[in-house]
């Protein structure tokens, strides 16, 4: 996986005067899940950790809009639990 910039999280398309448009282009627990993995690239597993708890009391706490890709945000969060995992257990790997 690529490294993630800031540049990638920017919506350029902000600076248009269409007031219909949304301001951001991505969910926060996106956002975070990207930051997740920047973390992961750059080694910091305790920053990753730390931001998969987040984003798992985001996704777990009840929320008034009922979000159409609960289960596919479930999905991700369990994937990158899985990623922590390996990159902490590298010799589990191939066991």
């Amino acid at each position: 996986m690529p490294p993630v910039t800031i540049e990638d999280t920017i919506d350029h398309d902000t600076a248009k005067p269409d007031k219909a448009q949304a301001r951001y282009s991505r969910r926060l627990s996106d956002k975070i899940l990207i930051a997740f993995h920047h973390a992961c690239d750059q080694d910091d597993y305790e920053i990753a950790e730390q931001l998969l708890v987040i984003l798992e009391r985001m996704l777990t706490r009840r929320s008034v809009n009922v979000d159409s890709n609960r289960r596919k945000s479930i999905e991700s969060l369990v994937a990158a639990h899985e990623r922590l995992w390996h990159l902490r257990h590298p010799e589990q790997r191939y066991a």
